[in-house]
């Protein structure tokens, strides 16, 4: 299993933030092919220098996230990002380890 983690920096409008990752962004990333998951939420409002928002992408494999993304609802979901993640978001790729 692979997981891609997104974390959105805090915006400076979160309810547009919250408008357009609801409406356009969630619905743009359900279109993913090879996506066996999704899951996303928001951080504890008590750490206001934490990130806004986590996002949580579970592939088979890393080979089927890359293909994934690299898709034309792949590329279209990371250029929806200019038009709400304007204070910025960090993605990290993660491998699964199983503990036997």
């Amino acid at each position: 299993m692979h997981d891609i983690f997104v974390l959105y920096n805090r915006p400076k409008d979160p309810e547009a933030f919250d408008r357009h990752y609801i409406s356009t962004h969630v619905p743009l990333v359900r279109e993913l092919p090879l996506l066996q998951d999704f899951t996303w939420g928001k951080v504890a409002a008590d750490a206001p220098d934490a990130h806004y928002l986590v996002a949580r992408l579970s592939y088979a494999s890393k080979a089927d996230a890359d293909n994934s993304l690299a898709s034309v609802a792949g590329r279209a979901s990371v250029q929806d990002l200019e038009n709400f993640a304007q204070a910025g978001a960090m993605v990290l790729n993660v491998p699964r380890e199983r503990q036997e």
